[in-house]
């Protein structure tokens, strides 16, 4: 379940570009139509508050009070024994938090008497929905279902859209840039090669001669010392680790 405020898995890549995990599925609508667990929690069944087990009934109560007055509560579905944190919060897909604000819209004491009626919105398993429901304030118990929220699916479905372009235009530039290293690496090998067809003696126009420490040459001129020294002297060439000199 995804809360109110966004919670974000990120991954980067070489070219360091940072890319989010999709908030919700491709047909949020089919999967919460054909799926067993929303299925199950889209009737309406008892739920249970759950927070403060180990104190006593009265300071339960008045914390859950205090609570849902905050705009927020543990409470759990006890068929299936699924645990929701859930926000009672105007505005709950807000980046602002003091636009994120208990309304009676979603905190109602006075629409029952010893009764408190919630709504929550949220994402679960990649879906959009609304929690509906009430609890008594004297058990701590009560019934409630979940709503499948068709305007903040909308709204998730097309930046999901927006996300897989931005993704496909990343992925796009790293091939092209991957390609691009490609090339220049095989240009640096021809080019390196067809230097060392024409072996000079002592590394004359290279930079380096035979007493030059291996561990001070790049990869190119690495390779092309030992195919010179191997093709016009004849002699195997062994070094150590570090620091050693070609002999």
């Amino acid at each position: 379940m995804l809360p109110f405020e966004p919670s974000t898995l990120c991954c980067e890549l070489k070219t360091r570009h940072i890319l989010k995990m999709p908030r919700v599925v491709s047909n949020q609508r089919a999967k919460f139509e054909n799926d067993e667990i929303f299925r199950k929690l889209s009737r309406e069944c008892e739920v249970r508050y759950t927070g403060y087990r180990d104190r006593s009934l009265d300071e339960r109560q008045l914390r859950f009070q205090t609570e849902c007055r905050e705009g927020h509560s543990d409470l759990a579905f006890v068929s299936t024994g699924t645990n929701l944190q859930l926000n009672f919060s105007a505005n709950a897909w807000s980046d602002i938090a003091e636009e994120r604000v208990p309304t009676r819209e979603f905190v109602n004491f006075d629409r029952e008497p010893g009764k408190v009626h919630l709504k929550s919105q949220f994402i679960l398993n990649g879906v959009c929905v609304i929690w509906r429901g009430w609890v008594d304030l004297d058990r701590l118990d009560g019934i409630g279902s979940l709503e499948f929220d068709e305007e903040r699916a909308e709204a998730e479905d097309a930046l999901l859209r927006e996300q897989d372009e931005e993704y496909e235009r990343i992925f796009n530039q790293q091939q092209e840039f991957e390609e691009r290293q490609r090339r220049f690496r095989q240009e640096q090998e021809r080019q390196a090669e067809s230097e060392a067809e024409g072996p000079l003696p002592q590394g004359q126009g290279r930079g380096w001669h035979r007493g030059t420490p291996l561990s001070t040459l790049n990869v190119h001129d690495k390779n092309s010392y030992l195919r010179l020294i191997q093709g016009s002297f004849g002699k195997t060439v062994f070094t150590r680790p570090r620091h050693s000199l070609i002999k």
